[in-house]
C-alpha cells in the first residue's frame, strides 16, 4: 500500500466512519450471484521516462499553437498524441482508445487552437514505423475524436499536413507507404497497404479527400509539402520514395494542388531518397530541401545528399554543404524547418541536429544534451524551438544552443520482445527499448527505470535459478552481454556467435538450467555453460532457414527443454522434440522482419504449443498438440478480429486453459480454446502488445508495448489464495476485509490481503462488484 493511501485512510476519522452506511455482510452474499458488473483495469508501470537522461520514446511530429505559447501536442510514434498546456512540463495522452496510435503528422488550425487534425500511420520507414487507419480530427482541444477517410488512407501513413490559413477548411497531406525491409513489411499484410500515394487535398475540414495526380506522381511516397502562407495556392510537394526513383524531386503548384511542375534549376536528378522541405514563412521565396541518397534493400547508403536552398521559390538551387549528418539512414531520418521570423536560420535533422544562422552558409551541430535520432522540429508561439527525436520531447528558449528536456510523465517507450522479469523480486524487470538500449526496472515509480546497455535493446533474460545472472544485448550478431550482479553491470558474454543474423537476434535461457542457453542467427548456438567465467558458444544447427533469412523466434518447452521451437523471419516454423532433429514443421508463414516471441509452450505438455502469426488475412493464432509433427497446426482464431498477433502466453490454472494474444489491437482472451475471443481489460493504449510475463501464482499479467511502455493487469481480482479461481475461500477473506460504504479495510482483513481491488483506499461496493465479476463458485 502506497504512503499515500495510508495518509488518505488516516484523516478518515473513528466519528465520520460510524457515520457512513455500511452494506452488510449478508447482503454481499445474495450479490455476489448476480453475475459481471465491471472489468479489469490495466496500469501503466513505466517508464515515463527512463531515469538520468529522461529519455522516453520516438516523438514523429509536433504542432504548437499559434496562440498560445505553452500549448504543444505531441504525437509518438506508437504512443499517440498528448497535449501539454504548461510548456511540456506536464502532458496528458489523448488517443489511448482510438483505432490506433501510429502517428505521422499533426496540424492545428492557425485560427483556433482547439481543432487539431492528427494524421496516422508513421512516415518513418523503419519495420516498425506502423501503418495508419485515415486522419483524426479533434474541435476541442484533444478531449475527443472523430475518425475520417479510414477506407481512403488505411494501410498508409501521414508524413505531412498542411492546413490553408486563409481557408482553413482545406487542407493538403502527404502520404507514403508504411515503411520496411522489404518495402511494406509494417503494414503487416494491410489489405490497403498499395492503396494510392502522393499529395491528397481536402475542402471540408478532413471529412474527405482526393488524390492530386495532374503533373506529379500518385504511385510514389510524398516525404513533406510546404505550403506559401501568403499566398496558400503556392505548394511544394517532395516525392522520395527511399529506395529511389527518376520522379523523385520536388514538385510545385501555384493553383492550389490543380496542376503541378517538377523543379530542377540545380537539383539532383538521380540516387535520390527521401527529401524534407522547409519554407521560411517570413519570406516565401526562400526555401530549403534536404535530399537523402536512394536507401539499398536493406537499408543502407542513405546518407546525406545534400541541403540546397533557393531564394526564388525553387526556380533555381544552391547547394549548402552540410556536414553529413544523417549517417546511413536518411530514409529514417529527415526534416527542415525554418523559423517563423529570421529566413537565415534553419534547423536540418538527421542523426544529430544541424542549425544554421546565414542562410546555409554553415551548419553546426546543435544536437546538445538531447537523445539522437531526428524526426520532428517546430517553432513555438514564443519563438522557442521545439525538437522531437527518438528519445522524446526537448525545448530550446536560444535557438538551439541549450536545450532542456520535457519528458516527465512521457509515456512513449517502444519496447522490442524480451521482457523478463527477477525470479526472486517480481518489481525487477529488464527490457529491450528501441533506440534506449536495455532497461531495468529498480522500483514502482513510473521513472524507476536505468539504461544498462546502450543502442537498440533486444532480448533480455533472467536466471531463474540465479536472478544475479542477467542477460541483455543490443542489436547485431553476438552483441550479446550477461551480468553476475543482477543487472547492474554487464559485460560481452557472445564470442563464438556468427552468422546472418536480425537486427536484435534471439535467444532464450532453458527455464529449468540456468547454465544452458540458446541464440539464433541462421543457425542454432548453445551453451552449455553460460555461468562460467567465460561462455563458449557452438552451432548445433546448419541454416534454418530458406537460404537468406534468420531466426527471429525461440522458445524452449518449459517442461522437457530438450524440445525447442524456433520461428524464422522468412517464414519457417522448425522444431525439436526431446533433443532430436530440427524438422521443419510450417513454411511460408508471414512473419514481421524484427524478433518476436511468437511461441506459448504449454508448461505441462511439450508437444502442446501456441504460434502468433502478425499478420494480416491470416490464421493469427495456431496450435499444435503434436510438436508440430507432420505440420500439424490447427487454427484457434475464433472469432478474434482480422488483426496481426505478436505474442501469446497461457494461464494453465484453467481448463481449458486460458490464452492471451497480444495484438496489434490490444490483449485479447480465450478461455474456451480459441472458439471465442474477448477484449481483456479496460484502460491499455490501443498500441502492439510485443510480448508478456505472466506469473499466474501471483496473480498478474504484463505486457510490454510497442509505443506506451509496459502494462499490468490483475488476472483475478479477489483471487486472494492464487489458486486459479475466485470462489467461496476468497469471498470468506473478502467479507473479513468489507469495511462499507467508503472505509477503509476492517481490522479483521488478514495480513496480506489486499481487497481494495481498485486501489482507492476503501474495500466498499466498488471493490465488491470487481470482486463480484470474477467470482466463479458457489455459496
Amino acid at each position: 500500500m502506497s504512503i499515500l493511501r495510508h495518509r488518505m485512510i488516516a484523516r478518515r476519522t473513528l466519528a465520520a466512519r460510524s457515520c457512513k452506511p455500511r452494506v452488510s455482510l449478508a447482503a454481499l452474499s445474495v450479490l455476489v450471484a448476480a453475475g459481471p458488473l465491471s472489468a479489469v483495469d490495466w496500469q501503466p508501470i513505466g517508464p515515463a521516462p527512463i531515469s538520468g537522461a529522461r529519455y522516453t520514446g520516438r516523438v514523429s511530429a509536433i504542432a504548437p499553437s499559434e496562440s498560445n505559447a505553452n500549448l504543444y501536442y505531441v504525437a509518438g510514434a506508437d504512443g499517440g498524441v498528448w497535449r501539454t498546456a504548461d510548456g511540456g512540463l506536464t502532458w496528458t495522452p489523448l488517443t489511448d482508445h482510438m483505432p490506433t496510435n501510429a502517428m505521422g503528422a499533426l496540424a492545428v488550425d492557425p485560427g483556433n487552437d482547439q481543432i487539431v487534425y492528427a494524421g496516422t500511420g508513421e512516415a518513418n520507414f523503419a519495420n516498425h514505423s506502423r501503418y495508419g487507419l485515415g486522419v483524426y480530427k479533434s474541435i476541442d482541444g484533444g478531449n475527443t475524436w472523430t475518425q475520417y477517410a479510414e477506407s481512403t488512407f488505411a494501410g498508409r501513413c501521414f508524413s505531412r499536413i498542411r492546413i490553408n490559413p486563409q481557408n482553413t477548411q482545406i487542407l493538403y497531406a502527404s502520404i507514403t507507404r508504411a515503411g520496411g525491409f522489404p518495402e511494406m513489411a509494417a503494414a503487416r499484410g494491410h489489405l490497403q497497404a498499395t492503396g494510392p500515394l502522393g499529395i491528397f487535398k481536402s475542402i471540408d475540414g478532413g471529412q474527405t479527400w482526393i488524390q492530386l495526380t495532374n503533373g506529379i506522381p500518385g504511385n510514389l511516397s510524398a516525404t513533406d509539402i510546404a505550403m506559401d502562407p501568403t499566398n496558400p495556392n503556392v505548394l511544394y510537394a517532395a516525392i522520395g520514395h527511399i529506395f529511389g526513383d527518376l520522379a523523385n524531386g520536388i514538385y510545385k503548384s501555384v493553383d492550389g494542388g490543380a496542376s503541378w511542375t517538377k523543379l530542377a534549376g540545380g537539383l539532383p536528378t538521380t540516387g535520390v531518397g527521401r527529401i524534407s522541405i522547409g519554407l521560411a514563412p517570413s519570406l516565401p521565396s526562400r526555401l530549403y530541401a534536404q535530399f537523402a541518397g536512394a536507401a539499398t534493400s536493406t537499408g543502407g547508403n542513405a546518407s546525406t545528399l545534400n541541403i540546397y536552398r533557393s531564394d526564388d521559390a525553387g526556380l533555381t538551387w544552391t547547394p549548402t554543404n552540410p556536414p553529413s549528418h544523417q549517417a546511413t539512414y536518411g530514409w529514417y531520418l529527415s526534416l527542415v524547418t525554418v523559423s517563423p521570423t529570421d529566413p537565415d536560420l534553419a534547423f536540418a535533422g538527421g542523426l544529430d541536429l544541424l542549425r544554421t544562422t546565414n542562410g546555409g552558409g554553415s551548419w553546426g551541430i546543435v544536437t546538445g544534451g538531447q537523445h539522437v535520432d531526428f524526426h520532428a522540429c517546430e517553432f513555438d508561439a514564443a519563438g522557442r524551438v521545439l525538437s522531437g527525436n527518438d528519445g522524446g520531447f526537448y525545448v530550446s528558449a536560444n535557438n538551439g544552443t541549450n536545450w532542456t528536456v520535457r519528458n516527465e510523465g512521457l509515456g512513449l517507450i517502444q519496447f522490442y520482445a524480451g521482457l523478463s522479469v527477477d525470479s526472486l523480486d517480481e518489481s525487477k524487470m529488464f527490457g529491450g527499448t528501441q533506440d534506449n538500449g536495455t532497461i531495468r526496472r529498480t522500483g514502482t515509480a513510473p521513472d524507476a527505470w536505468v539504461q544498462v546497455i546502450g543502442g537498440d535493446g533486444g532480448y533480455t533474460g533472467v536466471n531463474q535459478q540465479d536472478p544475479n545472472y542477467v542477460w541483455g544485448e543490443f542489436q547485431g550478431t553476438a552483441n550479446l552481454y550477461r551480468s553476475t550482479n543482477g543487472g547492474l553491470n554487464f559485460n560481452s558474454a557472445g564470442g563464438g556467435i556468427t552468422g546472418r543474423n536480425c537486427f536484435l537476434p534471439p535467444y532464450e535461457i532453458d527455464p529449468l538450467n540456468g547454465n544452458h542457453m540458446i541464440y539464433g542467427t541462421e543457425r542454432l548456438f548453445e551453451t552449455t555453460n553460460a555461468t562460467a567465467p567465460t561462455v563458449t558458444w557452438t552451432a548445433i544447427t546448419g541454416d534454418l532457414t530458406t537460404g537468406t533469412g534468420a531466426i527471429n523466434g525461440l522458445a524452449f518447452a518449459p517442461s522437457n527443454p530438450q524440445t525447442i521451437y524456433v520461428m524464422t523471419n522468412d517464414g519457417n516454423v522448425v522444431v525439436s522434440v526431446g533433443g532430436g532433429p530440427f524438422n521443419i514443421s510450417l513454411a511460408g508463414v508471414p512473419t514481421w522482419p524484427r524478433t518476436m516471441r511468437p511461441f506459448a509452450v504449454d508448461p505441462g505438455a511439450d508437444l502442446t504449443c501456441h504460434l502468433a502469426v502478425g499478420w494480416f488475412g491470416v490464421n493469427q493464432v495456431l496450435k499444435t498438440t503434436t510438436g508440430g509433427a507432420g505440420g500439424a497446426w490447427s487454427s484457434v482464431v475464433g472469432d478474434l478480429p482480422d488483426v496481426p498477433v505478436h505474442t501469446v502466453t497461457l494461464d494453465t490454472r484453467r481448463s481449458p486453459h486460458v490464452v492471451y494474444a497480444g495484438s496489434d489491437q490490444g490483449v485479447w482472451r480465450t478461455h474456451d480454446g480459441g472458439v471465442s475471443w474477448e477484449r481483456f481489460g479496460d484502460g491499455l493504449p490501443n498500441t502492439p502488445v510485443i510480448d508478456f510475463r505472466i506469473r499466474a501464482d501471483r496473480g498478474w499479467l504484463r505486457a510490454a508495448t510497442q509505443g506506451r511502455g509496459v502494462w499490468q493487469v490483475t488476472l483475478y481480482p479477489g483471487d486472494f489464495d492464487f489458486d486459479g479461481d475466485v470462489d467461496l475461500s476468497d469471498f470468506t477473506q473478502f467479507q473479513l476485509c468489507f469495511g462499507g460504504s467508503n472505509n477503509p479495510p476492517a481490522p479483521t482483513c488478514p495480513p496480506g490481503v489486499d481487497a481494495d481491488l481498485d486501489d482507492d483506499g476503501d474495500v466498499d461496493l466498488a471493490d465488491f462488484l470487481i470482486f463480484q465479476q470474477n467470482f466463479t463458485g458457489s455459496l
